[in-house]
């Protein structure tokens, strides 16, 4: 059985003060350990998409802190303890101090997490 913790994950992305994001992938998935330092809003980054939103569906589980999903006007908030899952078409954040794991389809979240690096670099760039 494939199985993945925070420690054993494959891949880590250090997001410099935003935090850290340590990911594998199981059965299709990309499973991932984020730990927010800051307060942290996604949409700057989903600018481009389709509606400039995330078209992923996620679901996952909060261990401490706050995100926050926003689709058709609404904003959602998940708190710990809390399992969720959100559909294509959101926007989303978490507060600073915040740890989640988050399950996307590996190959979606491949093309996201490419889209939101070329975004980070021209918005780094503009």
């Amino acid at each position: 059985m494939p199985k993945v913790s925070r420690d054993s994950a494959e891949h880590v992305e250090h997001m410099g003060e935003a935090g850290a994001d340590h990911w594998s992938d199981l059965g299709g998935y990309r499973a991932e350990f984020v730990t927010v330092k800051q307060d942290t809003d996604l949409t700057p980054l989903l600018a481009g998409l389709p509606n400039d939103e995330c078209q992923c569906a996620h679901l996952g589980y909060v261990l401490k802190g706050r995100m926050w999903f926003r689709s058709g006007g609404r904003e959602e908030s998940c708190a710990p303890g809390d399992a969720f899952y959100f559909t294509p078409g959101h926007t989303s954040g978490a507060d600073a101090g915040s740890e989640f794991v988050i399950f996307t389809p590996s190959d979606q979240a491949a093309e996201l997490a490419a889209h939101m690096m070329k975004r980070a670099q021209e918005l780094r760039s503009a």
